[in-house]
């Protein structure tokens, strides 16, 4: 099976930074058309504003990917540049900690609203779009396309101060397995990938603050170190490509063998 994406069109979320940047980055090398979509505006213009406006493989979406309507214009916008979407990878995220015991902590409704319900929107809205197509096209064989989810390791593992951001990432990872089951029948797969020891753009902001756990970090990672999130590359255009033709409903798991050794008191990165 091919691993080849080029001539594919993608939406990539998060792509103003981070793992989202370096995942449609990539795919772009690899002759895919790509929307990178990000909510910071700024930043997203600060990173590939001069790029996108050229004519060629890339363009860029900026809003609030929480909210329907948001959704909705960026695959509107997507299909005007691109005529059709093949690929989706929702590497939005954002992080925060939380009391687990403090019912009127605000940061579980903002975990469910950034890390969830923005992929789940964008994942059921694409999937409508790539059957219509599909149908339009006549296409009744092979795949049509391929959902990527960016989950944590935190989903599995239990610390307190990060109750919110891991129920947020274990709703993802179900999320992802109930639609790969539903979109099957479509030739639609879904797949997650599960991160650690990744330097995420919210792990750089946090070293920043915590520059100790740095060595921390590495120490509980059987690989002995944080990876570029480069390393996610390669793994999401697997996903995505028809070489996973017979993959859906997975988390792969990229943590350089942290999750088997991870110790409660570590950062879970």
């Amino acid at each position: 099976m091919s691993l080849t994406i080029s001539g594919k069109t993608a939406i990539v979320t998060g792509a103003a930074r981070g793992i989202g940047l370096a995942i449609a980055r990539h795919f772009v090398d690899r002759g895919a058309r790509v929307m990178f979509a990000d909510s910071d505006e700024a930043k997203l213009a600060e990173e590939i504003g001069a790029e996108a406006a050229e004519e060629g493989n890339i363009r860029s979406f900026g809003g609030d990917l929480s909210q329907k309507l948001t959704v909705a214009n960026l695959l509107s916008a997507t299909v005007d540049a691109f005529e059709r979407i093949d690929i989706v990878v929702n590497a939005q995220r954002g992080f925060l900690t939380s009391d687990p015991l403090n019912p009127d902590d605000p940061a579980l409704d903002a975990m469910l609203r950034q890390n969830l319900m923005g992929a789940l929107r964008l994942s059921q809205m694409a999937a409508k779009r790539m059957i219509a197509q599909a149908e339009k096209e006549g296409r009744e064989e092979g795949q049509i396309g391929s959902i990527i989810n960016i989950s944590t390791l935190a989903a599995r593992l239990v610390q307190p101060e990060l109750l919110s951001y891991s129920i947020a990432g274990a709703a993802l990872d179900q999320a992802t397995r109930t639609l790969a089951v539903v979109l099957a029948p479509e030739r639609i797969r879904v797949n997650g990938i599960a991160i650690a020891s990744i330097m995420s753009a919210s792990l750089q902001e946090r070293l920043g603050e915590n520059p100790d756990w740095h060595d921390v970090i590495a120490g509980g990672t059987p690989l002995g170190k944080i990876a570029p999130p480069s390393e996610l590359a390669n793994a999401a255009q697997f996903l995505a490509s028809e070489g996973s033709g017979f993959v859906t409903g997975q988390i792969l798991t990229i943590d350089g063998g942290r999750g088997l050794i991870d110790p409660v008191a570590a950062p879970a990165y």
